[in-house]
């Protein structure tokens, strides 16, 4: 109560006495606080009973006054004052002391509001980058303390000052690394040592001394030529009192610099109160975006940051239930890493493990953004250490066991997890983790030589339609990504030799049937005997098929492995017999429908292919290497064997499976345009494309035909209620082969959208 009353006499003198000018006012508000050390006795008192808090803030009004007097840039008597007798020096030892309690607290926010409120650049001066040193590693130390707000909000305001002038980073990188050869230390480096704790040093490495000290609070002899001689020895002692013992020389040798900023930011990111783990976070995401490569490395090599990452994530996966609804897994809303406060009491759509769902992936938004922003060699190790430490370590475990719950569970994770991945150094790490680095062609003997990208496109013909459709998602959104090596991998480079087409010499006779738009040894669909009823009638004529879509362009060279495209068009069109077609019965279902999405589609991917530079023409065959055996590739085998199924299936793994064909299609590289849009491609024997693939699966499906009585009404009966044209009645007879039949003749028209909408975009100038 005594106190408060002084406090409240003081600022009625200080109202009432004439203005001093500003530095005796600074000195005074200075000397005021020192005194309080040489005079006082309790020193349990709290510092809020104290005019302490006061005379800090009138000191921080001057020096901001001060500034704002002054030419942009000059430094004045108070802030040189400050700088010159080491008054942050002072500060941090007694914040340490927290001497009187709650000193530690009003020192942080005397140094949160310098740095924030002075304009002219401060970190650079030694008297107080050394000091924010120190104070920054007294933050963090102790998790839930009541200093913990004003902990993170220094530094934060350190670290957006670091983000404006980069350079400064290199004054907080502190070099530990002791000569000890000469008192016999052996040079072994712990592994608390490599993971950046700092229990066994002192506030910078050095041993502070009472004369250090005594040094450190700027009361020199011109400070105080007004003070007894008494008083000075009184607060030099008072000093010396309140200062942490020292301990001896590490016994251990440290790495070659520490990072303090982020180990204090790491600790703070632990914090019980989401709020500062927050904070924290963001501090983090700060300092790795710095683009100094000294603080890169020092960030990857001697600080924790990659462990915490990894272990965070491990963490939060394996507290995940070892089952939850795939569905839930892919609509639960779209989670931002700061935003993923969750109330289950508020949440109508709650499901078992949502909010440790939210956490994981929220967890893993967080390392996406933190990657994404890092600067390189920092956004390379650490998506390093997410690939060996959670990828292989957490995850490919569950991606690998036998369990169909937990295939099925673990598969969503990592769709989820692929569709919400952007950072480029990142996806290139979950790729390699999926896929392989592997880029020569796939052999049948090494097909599982990746376990698992083995195991993974295996699943895509699992006994379980759930795990099925599932795998074949993932990799439909992996296809999207925009990472060269994914298509590379999976497709492109079984394709890379053409050794899927046989090369047959023209002879004279060829040269009239390569003018009437076939290739040589081709068979022509109307001779085929699968497809006698086709006659001119039944074909789209060119008016027909062009009136939707662009200007016809003059016939397109032949030279260049492509066919002319509206015999490409009819010849998808025409597969499915007419028996077996059902949308010309329902309005809106014609193959110009698919025209406008196969455009959008093509021009999506084009612009993310655009950097690939690949070719615009297949590779010339007589540089070919066609004597090669060809084998498609694991992941195209297990989709033509998918496809050649499609009357036996069930209609949502056709549709899946379509899906993938599809999006393969739209790739602007020849080889892929040449083996899965070009029917008249004239394979090699024992090949098959996709096109051979639907052939052999009409066949089956015209001989199917005849034993199913009133066909064409059933077929169009279940194409209705598909649509929710008509409601659900009684089962029908057939129902997955009729399902079947029409994702076939869907498909068959999105195949033909797809080679229309190629050619024209390549044939266009």
């Amino acid at each position: 109560m005594f106190s408060k009353f002084t406090s409240i006499l003081q600022h009625a003198v200080e109202a009432l006495a004439p203005s001093l000018p500003l530095q005796e006012d600074f000195v005074y508000h200075w000397k005021a606080i020192t005194h309080y050390y040489i005079e006082t006795s309790d020193d349990k008192a709290p510092v809020t009973d104290t005019n302490i808090p006061s005379h800090l803030e009138q000191m921080l009004d001057i020096l901001v006054q001060e500034e704002n007097e002054r030419e942009s840039g000059e430094t004045g008597p108070c802030m040189e004052y400050l700088l010159h007798h080491k008054i942050l020096e002072t500060l941090y030892t007694l914040g340490k002391a927290d001497c009187p309690p709650g000193m530690k607290q009003q020192v942080l926010i005397f140094y949160t509001k310098l740095l924030g409120r002075i304009r002219q650049p401060l970190l650079p001066h030694i008297n107080v980058h050394r000091p924010v040193q120190k104070l920054i590693r007294l933050c963090g130390e102790v998790l839930a303390t009541p200093t913990e707000n004003e902990e993170i909000q220094f530094l934060c305001i350190v670290c957006a000052k670091l983000k404006q002038d980069p350079y400064l980073v290199n004054f907080f990188l502190e070099n530990k690394m002791k000569s000890l050869a000469s008192k016999g230390v052996p040079s072994v480096i712990s592994e608390d040592t490599l993971k950046g704790q700092d229990s066994l040093s002192t506030d910078t490495g050095q041993s502070q001394h009472p004369e250090e000290l005594s040094g450190a609070t700027g009361m020199e002899q011109t400070e105080l030529e007004d003070e007894p001689p008494h008083q000075m020895d009184h607060l030099s002692t008072s000093l010396d009192n309140l200062s942490v013992t020292s301990l001896p020389e590490a016994s251990v040798v440290r790495p070659n610099q520490d990072y303090n900023l982020v180990n204090s930011l790491l600790n703070l990111t632990r914090s019980p109160d989401g709020r500062i783990a927050v904070k924290a976070c963001e501090g983090l995401m700060l300092l790795v975006s710095l683009p100094e490569p000294a603080a890169a490395k020092c960030l990857t090599q001697s600080t924790c940051l990659c462990e915490l990452l990894t272990d965070r994530l491990a963490s939060l996966y394996k507290a995940l239930p070892q089952s939850v609804d795939p569905l839930d897994i892919e609509t639960v809303e779209a989670i931002n890493w700061g935003l993923d406060s969750y109330s289950h009491k508020e949440d109508a759509s709650a499901f078992p493990g949502k909010r440790a769902l939210i956490s994981f992936l929220s967890w893993f938004d967080y390392c996406d953004q933190l990657i994404k922003e890092a600067q390189k060699t920092a956004a390379v190790a650490l998506a390093k250490a997410v690939h060996e430490r959670f990828f292989i370590g957490v995850m490919e475990p569950q991606l690998m066991q036998t369990s169909e719950m937990g295939i099925l569970t673990s598969t969503a994770l990592l769709h989820r997890i692929v569709r919400q991945v952007t950072s480029d150094v990142l996806l290139q790490e979950m790729v390699f983790f999926i896929l392989g680095e592997q880029r020569e062609p796939e052999t049948v003997a090494e097909i599982s030589r990746h376990p698992l990208r083995h195991r993974l496109i295996e699943h895509c013909d699992h006994i379980s339609d759930e795990i099925s459709i599932m795998t074949l998602r993932m990799f439909e959104h992996l296809l999207q990504k925009p990472n060269e090596h994914i298509l590379y991998n999976l497709v492109l480079r079984n394709l890379e030799e053409r050794n899927y087409t046989e090369c047959k010499p023209l002879c004279p006779e060829d040269k009239d049937v390569v003018e009437n738009g076939l290739i040589a040894g081709a068979v022509d669909l109307e001779e085929d005997p699968l497809f006698t009823d086709i006659s001119p009638e039944n074909t789209l004529p060119n008016q027909e098929w062009l009136s939707s879509s662009p200007p016809a362009t003059p016939d397109h060279p032949k030279n260049d492995g492509k066919t002319e495209v509206h015999k490409i068009v009819n010849s998808f069109l025409c597969l499915v017999p007419d028996d077996a077609k059902s949308s010309y019965h329902v309005e809106g279902t014609g193959y110009d429908t698919y025209l406008r999405d196969a455009h959008r589609q093509f021009r999506d991917y084009c612009a993310i292919c655009l950097r690939w530079e690949w070719p615009g023409s297949p590779k010339a065959l007589e540089k070919c290497n066609l004597e090669a055996a060809f084998f498609e590739g694991h992941f195209l085998k297990v989709l033509f064997d998918r496809m050649g199924r499609i009357l036996d299936q069930p209609y949502d793994v056709n549709l899946q499976v379509t899906s993938v064909l599809s999006r393969l299609s739209l790739f602007p590289h020849p080889h892929i345009h040449e083996y899965l849009l070009d029917p008249y491609v004239n394979l090699a024997p024992g090949c098959r494309s996709l096109f051979s693939v639907i052939v052999r699966v009409v066949g089956d499906l015209m001989l199917r035909i005849q034993r199913i009585q009133d066909f064409t009404p059933k077929l169009l009966l279940v194409r209705k209620r598909l649509l929710g044209l008509e409601p659900e009645g009684p089962l029908i007879d057939h129902i997955t082969l009729l399902e079947g039949v029409i994702v076939l003749e869907e498909f068959c028209k999105e195949l033909a959208a797809i080679a229309f909408v190629k050619y024209h975009a390549s044939s266009t100038p």
